[in-house]
């Protein structure tokens, strides 16, 4: 979605999308949306900021944990695990020489304006997964997302 174009905040009805607050509301007027108009939209669950921090604990518990991840900050755990894991990551092909064409993998942007809620959800669930397989074993993926959920209520 380009940056210049305007969110408006939709609550899901009963067969329809209405504004959510007043400021919706006004901003809807101001552009000239009037009752009865057909809009064109994109649709996305906004984020929820506690499940963002929950993932951030996640990427935390893990460099405080895990030896592979020692020194590392949260984001750059995160990063790492998306890349590994191969979770929401695009492919694309760059010229190298001497090597010629190859394809590289660069995992996608976790912030809130490039990955919806749900988006953002199975990608936690999947680095959550992959941490369970990879490297704790005796724990599982509810286990290591217990974990770090406990530490987000301490926090």
């Amino acid at each position: 979605m380009s940056k210049s174009r305007e969110t408006f905040l939709l609550r899901v009805e009963k067969g329809s999308f209405v504004p959510d607050d007043q400021h919706t509301q006004e901003r809807l007027r101001a552009k000239g949306y009037h009752f009865g108009d057909v809009l064109k939209a994109t649709l996305s669950k906004p984020r929820n900021p506690a499940f963002h921090r929950l993932a951030h604990v996640f990427g935390q518990l893990c460099a405080d944990n895990l030896d592979t991840f020692r020194g590392m900050d949260a984001h750059s755990v995160l990063k790492r695990l998306q890349f590994e894991a191969d979770i929401a990551c695009e492919r694309m092909k760059m010229f190298v020489k001497p090597f010629g064409l190859i394809e590289v993998k660069l995992p996608k942007s976790l912030s809130f304006e490039s990955m919806d809620d749900g988006e953002f959800y199975e990608t936690f669930r999947k680095m959550c997964n992959w941490v369970s397989e990879t490297y704790w074993p005796d724990c599982t993926p509810e286990q290591i997302e217990e974990m770090a959920s406990a530490m987000v209520e301490a926090a």
